[in-house]
């Protein structure tokens, strides 16, 4: 056996977070993603955490993904926690200066057609 090969290389051991996982500059602002696709680590443990989805109901909303991906990216969340909660934190605090300086474009937009169709005789009977 070659004595420079490494213990994965002797034991045929496959770096399963690697092959599941990548940062790359550049693509989703840098963070870590599943591998070959543009949802973040960040999308999963969200779901998985705040809306309470299960591994197989993540798979369902995200059809290009693997049971072993999702396994994969909490496994991963769980060995950065504390730099993907970080990564949370500041998107949800940027979420709430943009609240504080009023309705999103598409809140005005809900509003205004709000109005306009309660506004049509008949629209809502």
């Amino acid at each position: 056996m070659d004595p420079s090969a490494t213990q994965s290389e002797e034991t045929n051991e496959v770096p399963v977070i690697s092959e599941h996982i990548e940062v790359t500059p550049g693509v989703c602002g840098g963070k870590p993603r599943i591998a070959g696709r543009r949802i973040r680590v960040e999308d999963i443990v969200l779901s998985h955490q705040r809306i309470g989805m299960s591994p197989d109901e993540i798979v369902s909303a995200y059809p290009t993904i693997t049971l072993s991906d999702v396994y994969a990216t909490l496994a991963y969340y769980h060995d950065h926690q504390a730099e993907i909660d970080a990564h949370i934190r500041e998107t949800d605090e940027f979420d709430a200066e943009l609240r504080k300086q009023g309705p999103s474009i598409l809140e005005k937009i809900a509003a205004r057609n709000a109005n306009s169709n309660s506004l049509v005789p008949g629209f809502n009977d």
